[in-house]
């Protein structure tokens, strides 16, 4: 491919490249670089690209991306933001491959997850439809399971992914799209024809700065699709409804909402409640317990029904959905208690998962988490405090402690559970937390393992280590420790 195909929608600032000058591939990283690429410089936030622009030299890349003039004798192009060019250029050597599918992105600090897996299948059995599936529990495509580093992945690979996708027959796409990925312009030249906005609560202000910010990183994907389906509920929906370009179809529980929820029954392991729209009324259930499992039916309901799915059908097959893993996922016992996990890691998603869970707990409810290392510190006190105010007994431990000290976080969470009159434990390890948890287990109650969710591994330092939450009360069942011990 020419150069000249691969930057024809970039801002240049200058270049010495030849415009015709052959393009074999593109590639951001020294290491991966092989002749006849055009390598792109990025200003990371732990290197600078720049700085290897010798070694993609080495290597014989046919010319670079760059913000600055490179010291070496290589042909350039020199844009503003070489982040955001190899977004252009991604799109554009893989040949814009999401313009032939249904492009559906989903926003917001909860719920993406769970919204994104419901409405693959929705749209499958609705529309017998191939669907693409982009998210933190990985990338489907068909039948075929690919690991997901990211929520979204890097524009490059996200562009790959579009193009394998859309060569394999799928005609749909949903995803989720993360505010990092908004913020750095990895989906930069997709066009969604739906955009769903789930909620927005403290999260990630370690990257962000404030809420504010936040926010504004959320509603850059409205600016980029031709419809979107915003949480009416929510506190910030109104300010993504000003921001939006596009139509918009709310859903909620509120008289503003389009698709709203009526006649809500919470149980133990699932929710009901009546659709309600346009004068018509669908009665609707899905197996996964909790309120905000109300907001998700609905936004895949809302997003189906742009795609021509009618209520009545997407409720049909709501019904028959099957869990999410990692969401209020259930995990066998050999005793007369319950033992959930979920990927609540937030302070919201936390309150909500213990807030529903009240209602099945016989017995004590008890509450298990950690917070990662290396991202927002300020959760942790709020965190602590959270559980301490929901749950009857809390065990505070490891969650990916990264780079950071694991007790410092410890530290950190607990202030949030200090003066509480709730009982707490400290163990930093999380294996011996979870055999803990199961020890004090009494008749009806229910145990939550809460921020690992689907994550089977447990990232300390810069090692991922193997760390499956199931294996662990598998295996520590089978030893018949918690029967010893009582």
């Amino acid at each position: 491919m020419k150069l000249k195909e691969l930057i024809g929608d970039l801002e240049i600032l200058e270049m010495t490249a030849d415009p015709d000058l052959e393009i074999s591939g593109i590639s951001y990283d020294s290491r991966k670089t092989e002749a006849g690429d055009l390598f792109v410089a990025i200003r990371g936030f732990e290197t600078d690209g720049h700085r290897f622009i010798p070694y993609a030299h080495e290597k014989h890349a046919a010319a670079v991306l760059c913000e600055t003039v490179p010291m070496e004798d290589i042909p350039y192009v020199r844009v503003k933001d070489s982040r955001l060019g190899l977004s252009l250029s991604s799109c554009a050597f893989y040949g814009n491959p999401a313009s032939s599918m249904r492009m559906i992105g989903i926003t917001g600090t909860s719920g993406k997850t769970s919204v994104s897996i419901l409405l693959r299948q929705v749209l499958e059995q609705g529309l017998s439809a191939k669907v693409g599936l982009i998210g933190t529990n990985g990338i489907c495509i068909g039948d075929t399971v690919l690991p997901a580093d990211h929520t979204t992945p890097e524009s490059y690979e996200l562009q790959k992914l579009f193009r394998r996708m859309a060569d394999e027959g799928c005609t749909h796409v949903v995803m989720e799209v993360s505010s990092h990925a908004l913020e750095l312009d990895r989906v930069a030249g997709v066009r969604f024809h739906t955009a769903v906005y789930t909620n927005l609560s403290q999260d990630h202000l370690d990257f962000h700065g404030d809420m504010e910010h936040y926010a504004a990183a959320k509603q850059r994907l409205f600016a980029q699709c031709d419809w979107a389906c915003i949480n009416s509920d929510d506190d910030w929906a109104d300010y993504m409804v000003s921001r939006a370009e596009c139509p918009v179809l709310r859903f909620g529980t509120n008289e503003e909402a389009w698709l709203r929820a009526e006649n809500q029954v919470l149980m133990s392991d699932r929710v009901y409640f009546d659709a309600v729209f346009e004068n018509n009324r669908v009665p609707t259930e899905l197996g996964i317990p909790g309120s905000f499992s109300v907001y998700n039916a609905l936004a895949v309901m809302a997003s189906a029904c742009l795609e021509g799915i009618a209520p009545a059908r997407c409720a049909e097959i709501l019904a028959a959905a099957k869990g999410v893993a990692g969401r209020l996922e259930t995990v066998p016992t050999d005793g007369d208690y319950s033992i959930l996990i979920d990927y609540s890691h937030k302070p919201d998603a936390l309150e909500k998962v213990l807030k529903s869970l009240r209602p099945a707990a016989k017995g004590r409810l008890i509450c298990l988490f950690g917070c990662g290392g290396d991202r927002d510190r300020v959760k942790r006190p709020i965190m602590g405090h959270i559980a301490g105010s929901l749950a009857d007994l809390v065990i505070i431990t490891s969650d990916n402690p990264r780079t950071e000290d694991p007790e410092a976080i410890l530290d950190e969470i607990e202030k949030g559970l200090v003066g509480m009159e709730t009982p707490y434990e400290r163990i930093c390890d999380r294996t011996e937390a979870i055999h803990r948890a199961i020890d004090l287990a009494q008749k009806g109650d229910v145990i939550l393992l809460a921020g690992k969710g689907h994550e089977d591994y447990q990232i300390v330092g810069h090692e991922k280590r193997h760390m499956d939450e199931r294996e662990i009360v598998a295996q520590y069942l089978s030893k018949g420790k918690a029967v010893e011990s009582r």
